[in-house]
């Protein structure tokens, strides 16, 4: 069996756009069920890979859409057990990215919750409020375990900085478009090819752009602007709120969410 690393390597390779699709979506929300329906819509309609969320009380990266969505998920009753859970159903049709905050990890402790992924099939790890200095434990036991822990950059992040995190990145670099919490953004920054071309310059691993893409040219200006991969969360977690609380499908507005997003991307 392929470790992580190497499963999102092949993601990123073989990724008929010209970008990697990277799709976001809350675990349990609007169930545990329903969330697993919306991660396979993704894959039938065009993802690369899929990042989960694990729904936190206090997302401090998130805006209020995500926001949103972690509350409705832990009142509905998701634990980490079941959003881990449904990952790996997920992970069945394409590589899961598990996005959760520090707290749940340690509450666990680094080795268990890698190994709990890797058992699940789940390839990595997002912690968006793990900093580089205090990332070295659970680096080694996702190492350890076959699993990427990917690290984050944002615009503001200095050159020295940012080459440390390019030589400790694995599978993926998540670059933050802008500084801020997630959220659809109208404007796509002029700014962008440079800090891609920043951040490639300093790692060996693909680079993906996320917060603020919302539609289909923007995820087109994202890969033209030279983004390995473009990383979608707002807007589709939008949709599947819409559609619940219409008492329509939730998986069929993601399908076709992710397949417009798909279609712009396509050589």
């Amino acid at each position: 069996m392929s470790t992580g690393p190497e499963r999102i390597a092949a993601a990123f390779k073989a990724a008929p756009g010209r970008a990697a699709l990277m799709p976001y979506l809350m675990g349990g929300f609007p169930d545990v069920e329903a969330s697993v329906a919306v991660g396979t819509a993704y894959a039938e309609a065009g993802a690369d890979l899929v990042e989960l969320g694990v729904p936190f009380s206090d997302p401090l990266a998130d805006g209020p859409v995500i926001h949103a969505a972690a509350t409705r998920a832990l009142a509905a009753g998701a634990t980490v057990p079941a959003v881990l859970d449904a990952g790996a159903r997920i992970a069945e049709r394409v590589p899961v990215i598990l996005m959760c905050y520090a707290n749940p990890l340690y509450a666990r402790g680094p080795e268990r919750f890698a190994h709990e992924l890797a058992e699940r099939g789940i390839s990595g790890l997002i912690v968006p409020d793990l900093p580089l200095e205090e990332s070295a434990a659970v680096l080694a036991a996702c190492d350890d375990a076959g699993v990427a822990l990917v690290q984050l950059v944002a615009p503001t992040t200095p050159d020295e900085r940012l080459a440390a995190i390019g030589e400790s990145a694995r599978g993926f670099v998540y670059t933050v478009s802008v500084t801020g919490t997630t959220g659809e953004r109208a404007v796509f920054e002029d700014y962008l090819a440079g800090l891609l071309e920043r951040v490639k310059a300093n790692t060996d691993v693909p680079v993906a752009l996320g917060f603020g893409i919302s539609t289909g040219a923007q995820a087109a200006a994202a890969a033209a602007a030279g983004a390995d991969g473009v990383i979608v969360g707002s807007r589709l977690v939008r949709a599947v709120a819409e559609a619940a609380d219409a008492g329509r499908d939730p998986a069929r507005a993601a399908s076709e969410a992710v397949a417009e997003l798909a279609g712009a991307l396509v050589r």
